[in-house]
């Protein structure tokens, strides 16, 4: 069991439960979430779920820390093609990654938070509870629907999972 998170990992595949299945699009073509939230995400968030949730996103990036901690002043391996990005602009792009995300909240960081992960964080947990709250609109300013907090939690995770596993699948 993940301490604190309520989860005990099954043990035999009949354990899981499909709850709802979703169309893919380009994105999940590439091994990314799509737009297409599960109708679960839309349901509001409670302060138990909100603080199982800022657990969540706490253990995520804690293992981005591990992972980049783990790298730093290693080579990381290329790609097939001989291409890669560097330790540091991976953790940039998920930096620049949450900025995007803030904003499907419409919420905006401060420009220190852009290069800085501790206020980035910072601000990423501000605007779950923001959305925890109601607050914010439903539809932005280009008629763009927003995402929910459960939403935003679930693009967050699996983007910083991503990038970690790609720190520790390189690291030579």
């Amino acid at each position: 069991m993940v301490k604190g998170l309520g989860f005990t990992a099954p043990t035999a595949i009949e354990q899981l439960e499909v709850r709802e299945r979703l169309r893919g699009d380009a994105s999940t073509d590439m091994g990314s979430l799509s737009g297409n939230a599960p109708t679960y995400d839309s349901e509001p968030l409670g302060q138990p779920e909100h603080q199982r949730l800022i657990k969540i996103l706490e253990a995520c990036w804690q293992a981005l820390d591990r992972a980049s901690a783990a790298g730093r002043g290693k080579e990381l391996r290329k790609g097939a093609r001989g291409g890669g990005r560097a330790l540091e602009a991976i953790v940039q792009h998920v930096l620049d990654g949450e900025g995007g995300y803030l904003r499907r909240l419409e919420y905006k960081r401060s420009k220190q938070a852009e290069t800085n992960a501790k206020l980035s964080r910072e601000a990423m947990l501000e605007a779950l509870a923001a959305s925890v709250r109601g607050e914010g609109p439903e539809v932005g300013p280009r008629g763009g629907k927003r995402w929910s907090g459960r939403y935003f939690v679930r693009r967050e995770a699996w983007h910083v999972l991503d990038h970690t596993w790609e720190i520790e699948d390189r690291i030579v």
